[in-house]
């Protein structure tokens, strides 16, 4: 599955992604912010990543900055199932922050779980990085009022996170929104 978006390129990652990719993920900033990112991160973890990714029927998919002067790994989005429920995850490398690089990887990753009929996701982010919240807003998610702990590698340690929900009903409803006219 590949999307492509103004500035980036979605696509899975292959085996020889990986220096980049580890290039891009070893960082504690983006570690900590994440629930299943080993720390420390090792090169051996990046080349697992890109060895399995391509074998869950769910996409994972490298983001891509196919603007720069050779293609660029900024990091990766994808859908995971876990407790019933298909859970939307995205990491962007600390120099490419604030480029909204995340907000528009994540619309991307909304409309291909769309196209995979998935008419609910949902999304936490621990609540000490209220960026990633930001992010989820963005790209039509609500939060629900939930907050629960959950793991952290790079923290090795529980964390309060806040649960966010997305639906294609949520969607619909925002898009369709009638403005009264002026005048």
């Amino acid at each position: 599955m590949f999307a492509i978006t103004p500035r980036l390129l979605l696509r899975p990652p292959w085996p020889e992604d990986a220096a980049d990719l580890y290039d891009a993920a070893n960082d504690l900033r983006i570690a900590r912010n994440l629930a299943r990112l080993p720390w420390p991160y090792r090169p051996a973890d990046a080349l697992h990543y890109c060895q399995t990714a391509a074998a869950d029927p769910l996409p994972h998919l490298l983001v891509v900055d196919r603007q720069a002067d050779r293609p660029r790994v900024l990091g990766t989005c994808g859908l995971d199932e876990r407790e019933g429920r298909i859970v939307l995850g995205y990491w962007i490398r600390c120099d490419s922050w604030n480029r909204g690089y995340a907000s528009e990887a994540g619309k991307a990753l909304v409309a291909i779980a769309r196209a995979l009929g998935h008419g609910r996701l949902s999304a936490t982010h621990f609540v000490d990085n209220p960026a990633s919240g930001a992010v989820l807003r963005k790209i039509g998610f609500h939060e629900t009022g939930a907050v629960e702990q959950r793991w952290s590698e790079g923290r090795k340690a529980m964390s309060p996170s806040r649960h966010f929900e997305w639906s294609v009903r949520g969607a619909d409803r925002a898009r369709h929104i009638v403005q009264p006219a002026a005048g």
